[in-house]
This record gives structure tokens, C-alpha cells and sequence, in this order.
């Protein structure tokens, strides 16, 4: 078998260095974590519409039963992580940009975490139809757990016309301080590479890559032992930089294949999936069980314990910050996710979603504060980017609310990174104007459907107006027809 253990085929343009602080939790060991008395399960943890709760007030439910069914194709099924009642179904405070709410389920457990007795895997998945495996992905509502939460059975679902030649797994992990991935691949690779089998067959394909950055050696160790038996699995351990866990990123490092703007990796023929998305994806094929836990790093000075949590989805942050001795009086700022793609939050009692890698807590110490300075255009904003943007102009349209030519600077190719905001002397907080863009030209849009369909409606109504006047003459006209025929018809 072969091993590629040089470097990435091609480096993709742009990124930066950033210190990793992968040491202050890499070589700690997935830790379970207590039960918590209440856990608040948000309805739309996913890429897509939210799913619709199927439980009321008062139900008993299982571990791994459905509460909450996917609506539409692009959605994903929301599971109970445990044996229990549900106290309501209420808005909660949600740890995502917005700030706002969303929609939760309130499970109280029962102390039995006692199994759905009606989750069942497949016998023997390497002899199942694709169909079955997907559908099995479906139920239990697997999404993409290495940030976008897209739902995993859509992209193991590719088109006639999409001829896909490459799985690649994704175990780079390029975010600061998060370790969750490592030690998924050091402790579970025997489960990632079976996984791995599980999607080969279903996608009918002999071709694997898993993407591995060698600040891993731990993680790169395991999963060559794990695939020395597998010819169709290879490694490529690539050199560290940030954004390179990014898909097309990390596609154009892998295989030289880059992935153009509004275009999708599937379209040339290659599926990504994170490391922990593999290993989900296993348990519920095997064995029918749903997404119901992950694995966190909670990690930065400002936890007196930095640790990788098995986490129930629900689990508010403070129980995990608990568990990690708490935090030191000193702290900043707490983030959910990395440094440079992660929310801060501000109320703990924001619950652990299928989307959450890490809880970040900061010290001064670690933090980059300066004030905002005028942008000098030195461009190395636009060197940094991996998408080949112009950050400095995106952000000066998007500060001044230009929102009709943020389309003009493709300002939706954006992934967020952070790369350009990290490198800028003059401390400007560009991807918060990009937040800030992106939701406006969503606001704008909306605004303009609704003029358009306002438009629609008035003009409908106008020509309906107009065709009952149109009726109401014809018929007038007719009748004075009629009674002209009338009086000239001779008397008998």
C-alpha cells in the first residue's frame, strides 16, 4: 500500500500561520462527561429548514428516538440523547452569529439512558444496497460535525450525472487549539477506517484520502496502522496551514483539483467528510444509532482543566466548564469554536449542538486588542485569502451599507476564515463586516421578494379588477342586444 507522507500535491493560494496551542489538551484522552439535570436540544442544528418537533409536554422518550423530523430534502432528524421526559418545547438562548433564540426541546433525564428498542443497524453493510446505508445516514441524522453541518446522506447521494472518483476524509483540524478530531483518530481509528469501508461501497468507488496535518503525529501514527491492511485507503500528511481543513482547500491540497465559485466538490468528482462525521456515520449504520453526542475540546489559559468531552447534544456550556475545574477569574472571552472561525458567547447556558468543536476560554494574554485603525491598503488582506477575494473592499462596501455591490465583489464566496482579518496591521474586523453584509444582502432580498410578490399580488389584482369590468360590459353589451332583437322581432 501506498503512503503519502510528502507534502500536499499543491498548495493552495493564500492562508496564514497561526500559533496551533494544540498542546494544552492534544494529549489529553476522551473524557465522558456527567448528565446534566435539563438538556435543551435545538430543532435546527443543520444546513437547511429546521426539523419540526413530533413529541409534546410530558412524553417519555428513549435514547436515540426521534423528536424532531427533517422537513424537505436539505434538513436533518433531531434525536433524544438520552432516556427521559420532555418539560416543554421553548425558545432558548442559541450560540450562534445571530445571538438570537431558536426553538429547543427541554428533555429532563431519567437516569436510565435506556435505548429506543427499535434501533437496528445493518448485518452486513458491505453487502447492503447503497440505498439502505444512505437511508440508515438519513434516519439518524447525521450532519458534517467538522463546522458546516450539512446533511451527511445528501452528499452520499450523488447524481447520474456526478461521477465521483474520490472520498477524501478530512482530519486536518487546522482551527487553533482544537484537538477533538486528533484524538478521535487516536483512539478510534479502527471505527474510521471501518466507516471508511462502509462509504466506499456505498458511493461504488476504490479511492481514499485521509488529510492529516503533521502537527498530529499522535493521530497520523494510529491511522497508519489502522489502513495497513486497506489498498485502497492512502494518507497524506500535509504541512500546517490555516485554512487548509477548509473542503476546497483542503481538495486542492490532496489532488491538485480546484474547485471553482458556486461550483461543489461533488462536481468533480470528490466527497469530503470530517473524521467524526466517519465515525457517526458508522454508528448509525451499524447499528441504527443517531447523532446524539460529540466529541468537544474545552481548552484555552482560561480553563483551569483543558479537556475532549464526550458531550450529550443539549448539554448546556456551563456543565462543561464545570467539569473542567472552571474557569480562572482572570478570563476575557469564551468562544465557542477556534479562534479564528468561533462566536464568542456571553450567556453559558448555551447548549452544545452537533456543530460545536470547542469551548475556547481566553486570557488577555492570548487575545490580539488593538483599536480599529484606517485601512492603508498594504493588500495583505487579499494575499491571505484562499478564495482570491479583495477583503478590504468588501468590507468598506459592507461598513457602508452598499449593499447592491456586495455581489459585485463576491462577497458570498466568503468562507469566513478569518486568514485576512488575522494578517491586517490595521486591526480591522473584517469578517464581522462580512457577517454583517451577508445578512443584509439576505435582508435586501428578502425586502425584495416581498416588493416583487406585493408587485405581483397589486398587478394580479388589477388584472382581475379589470377582466370582472371587461365581463360586466360583455354581459351589459349582450343584453342590450338581446332586447334589440326583441323589439324588431315582427308580432305574430
Amino acid at each position: 500500500m501506498k503512503h503519502d507522507f510528502a507534502t500536499a500535491i499543491k498548495r493552495f493560494y493564500g492562508g496564514v500561520h497561526p500559533d496551533d496551542r494544540k498542546k494544552l489538551s492534544l494529549q489529553n484522552a476522551i473524557e465522558s462527561i456527567s448528565m446534566p439535570e435539563r438538556l435543551f436540544i435545538p430543532l435546527h442544528q443543520h444546513i437547511g429548514a429546521p426539523s419540526e418537533p413530533c413529541v409534546k409536554t410530558g412524553d417519555k422518550v428513549f435514547k436515540g428516538e426521534l423528536i424532531g423530523s427533517s422537513q424537505g430534502f436539505v434538513s436533518s432528524c433531531v434525536h433524544a440523547p438520552t432516556s427521559g421526559i420532555v418539560l416543554g418545547i421553548e425558545d432558548h438562548v442559541a450560540g450562534h452569529p445571530s445571538g438570537l433564540g431558536q426553538q429547543c426541546i427541554v428533555l429532563e433525564p431519567d437516569g436510565n439512558d435506556q435505548w429506543h428498542p427499535e434501533l437496528t443497524g445493518l448485518e452486513d453493510p458491505l453487502n447492503a444496497s447503497p440505498a439502505q446505508i444512505i437511508d440508515k445516514i438519513r434516519q439518524a441524522g447525521v450532519v458534517g460535525l467538522g463546522g458546516a453541518s450539512f446533511p451527511s446522506f445528501i452528499k452520499m447521494s450523488p447524481q447520474q450525472h456526478q461521477s465521483i472518483d474520490m472520498l477524501i476524509i478530512n482530519g486536518v483540524e487546522c482551527e487553533p487549539y482544537l484537538t477533538c478530531d486528533a484524538r478521535v483518530m487516536e483512539e478510534r481509528s479502527e471505527e474510521i477506517v471501518e466507516s471508511i469501508r462502509i462509504m466506499l461501497h456505498a458511493l461504488g468507488i476504490q479511492n481514499c484520502v485521509i488529510g492529516i496535518e503533521s502537527n498530529k503525529p499522535g493521530a497520523i501514527q494510529a491511522i497508519s496502522k489502522a489502513v495497513e491492511k486497506t489498498p485502497k485507503i492512502s494518507i497524506s500528511v500535509l504541512p500546517v496551514v490555516y485554512p487548509q481543513g477548509a473542503e476546497k482547500m483542503l481538495i486542492e491540497a490532496v489532488t491538485g483539483r480546484q474547485i471553482p465559485a458556486g461550483k461543489l466538490p461533488i462536481d468533480f468528482g470528490v466527497i469530503v467528510h470530517n473524521v467524526a462525521t466517519a465515525l457517526a456515520i458508522r454508528n448509525a449504520v451499524l447499528f441504527g444509532h443517531p447523532l446524539i453526542n460529540r466529541i468537544v475540546t474545552v481548552t484555552g489559559l482560561g480553563i483551569n482543566r483543558p479537556a475532549n468531552l464526550e458531550v450529550p447534544i443539549g448539554t448546556p456550556v456551563q456543565a462543561l466548564i464545570d467539569h473542567c475545574g472552571g474557569l480562572k477569574r482572570d478570563v476575557k472571552r469564551v468562544v465557542l469554536g477556534g479562534p479564528m472561525m468561533g462566536v464568542a458567547i456571553h450567556d453559558f447556558g448555551v447548549p452544545v449542538v452537533k456543530g460545536t468543536s470547542g469551548v475556547l476560554a481566553m486570557l488577555e494574554q492570548e487575545m490580539h486588542i488593538e483599536p480599529e485603525q484606517p485601512c492603508i491598503r498594504c493588500g495583505y488582506c487579499v494575499q491571505a485569502c484562499p478564495m482570491h477575494l479583495v477583503p478590504c473592499e468588501m468590507a468598506l462596501r459592507a461598513r457602508h451599507d452598499l449593499i447592491d455591490q456586495l455581489q459585485d465583489v463576491n462577497l458570498l464566496d466568503c468562507i469566513e476564515c478569518g486568514s485576512c482579518a488575522y494578517v491586517c496591521p490595521a486591526n480591522i474586523p473584517l469578517v464581522h463586516y462580512f457577517r454583517y453584509g451577508k445578512m443584509a444582502m439576505a435582508n435586501s432580498k428578502r425586502v425584495n421578494e416581498k416588493k416583487e410578490l406585493t408587485s405581483q399580488r397589486s398587478q394580479a389584482k388589477q388584472n382581475r379588477m379589470e377582466f370582472e369590468r371587461a365581463e360586466k360590459e360583455r354581459k351589459k353589451q349582450e343584453m342590450r342586444l338581446a332586447l334589440a332583437a326583441k323589439k324588431t322581432e315582427p308580432v305574430t
